[in-house]
């Protein structure tokens, strides 16, 4: 008898999305998940789709940013992870952040509750043969075994990138007479705040002191991972002032604006920020201070931020590998591995970067392979949207370039076919320098939206 089951490997965002949308399309799905049986070295719970790193799902501007765009579309196909996101939203300005420990639960609730997923506890190292439809979801952090038994199936090296953690702070060890709540030029967030982080100023001298800390602080090394590269969009801070020592001052440390109400007529030279991690507020997270300090180095080191002096750390930073395919090489426009196509790939180790678009690729891998089970066709989104440029990009964007150029990938403009920029608004007004860029975001969104709406229809 032919096994009519979807074996998913891996509980996290991509492995319950893919689960999710699978059983709502007529599957049968086992969610595999080694976690507590075999524990990882960034995972603190046994719940799915535990957040490791940060709590935010960035942006959720769907007119004007790639991301909040991709939520827009996701939310339009019943994704789990968005609708256990908004339900376990934090203030965090424009951006969507979410209560970890709340999120993981809602998350874990619902995929236990369906008629139609069976969650086993325990680690795969192989595939079993006998297995028709497999989406492998194990992410960044694929335990060994699994990571050599997919080396031999792709017949290509796999590759290797640091990712970080951040810190995290009890409020209540926030000196907020030096501290202020406030979020860049006062933008609101989803639910209507425009406070939604915490801002500890640095003057000059601060600041230069600060670095002089970081870059001489006790790192630690992991010499067998010394081949291994930071992606660019998680560098650790000391990285990042390494690159320059202004470098943090123009990204997680830029001062821009922000009005400090207790010196309202001096410009902040720099700018640390927090943002709430958990629904009561209780603990809230550095912005952009994922690092490899040592543990006691970090406390002596962020305890120099002006408002920090007294910091107690709900957590403090870290360092871990993460692993990806070469899959514009190894995978077809379905997400399956060219050389056995019952398998699939989905989420960080299909190389996309981010929260968000980790379940993005779990959403299609879960739908084409419920397809599959099915006998049935399922043509993937328009390369117009979202969705469909994160395919793209992930099964075949940088064939022309060659696979080596092939790196972890954000969803962007950049992704999506080009249009060219209005002149004019809506009333006639010809457009200011720095206002068609925006204007052509609008459109590209715009489009996209319809044209996931059209394609929709029949799928």
């Amino acid at each position: 008898m032919t096994d009519r089951t979807l074996h998913i490997i891996g509980g996290g965002l991509a492995g319950c999305e893919a689960a999710w949308q699978a059983a709502n399309t007529g599957a049968r799905v086992v969610l595999h998940e080694m976690r507590p049986v075999r524990g990882t070295d960034a995972h603190a719970t046994d719940k799915l789709a535990e957040l490791v790193c940060s709590n935010s799902f960035r942006s959720d501007d769907w007119e004007y940013n790639a991301v909040g765009l991709l939520h827009a579309e996701m939310r339009r196909m019943g994704s789990l992870i968005m609708a256990c996101a908004d339900a376990c939203q934090t203030p965090a300005g424009g951006a969507l952040a979410v209560d970890r420990e709340g999120f993981a639960q809602a998350v874990t609730a619902r995929i236990e509750a369906h008629p139609a997923i069976t969650v086993e506890r325990g680690e795969v190292t192989a595939i079993p043969a006998d297995w028709r439809q497999v989406i492998i979801a194990t992410g960044p952090l694929t335990s060994p075994d699994l990571a050599s038994a997919i080396l031999k199936l792709t017949g290509e090296d796999v590759l290797s990138f640091f990712d970080a953690i951040a810190p995290i702070v009890h409020f209540d060890t926030i000196d907020m007479d030096v501290a202020w709540k406030q979020s860049r030029y006062d933008k609101q967030g989803p639910a209507g705040d425009n406070a939604a982080y915490v801002n500890c100023p640095m003057n000059a001298a601060q600041y230069e002191a600060f670095i002089d800390a970081v870059l001489a602080g006790p790192k630690s090394e992991f010499k067998n991972w010394e081949h291994v590269p930071y992606f660019d969009g998680c560098l650790p801070l000391e990285v990042m002032a390494e690159r320059g020592r202004e470098t943090p001052r123009h990204g997680p440390m830029k001062p821009v604006g922000l009005t400090n109400p207790h010196q309202p007529g001096e410009k902040p030279h720099a700018v640390v920020q927090l943002r709430q991690d958990n629904a009561l507020g209780t603990l809230w997270n550095i912005v952009g201070f994922q690092t490899k300090l040592k543990h006691a180095a970090q406390t002596e080191v962020f305890r120099m931020i002006p408002g920090l002096e007294k910091a107690v750390f709900a957590r403090l930073g870290g360092l871990h590998r993460n692993t990806f395919i070469n899959s514009p090489k190894v995978l077809d426009g379905q997400l399956r591995l060219i050389t056995d196509p019952r398998l699939r790939f989905a989420g960080q180790i299909t190389g996309v970067e981010g929260y968000v678009e980790s379940a993005a690729i779990g959403l299609m891998a879960g739908r084409m392979a419920a397809a599959d089970l099915a006998e049935q066709a399922f043509p993937p989104p328009p390369p117009t949207t979202a969705l469909g440029a994160l395919l793209g990009h992930i099964t075949g964007g940088h064939l022309d370039a060659g696979a080596r150029s092939f790196q972890p990938m954000n969803i962007n403009y950049g992704l999506l076919p080009p249009m060219d920029p209005p002149k004019r608004d809506d009333d006639g007004r010809r457009f200011q320098r720095g206002e068609r860029g925006r204007a052509k975001k609008k459109l590209m969104s715009q489009r996209s939206l319809a044209d996931l709406d059209a394609w929709a229809v029949g799928n």
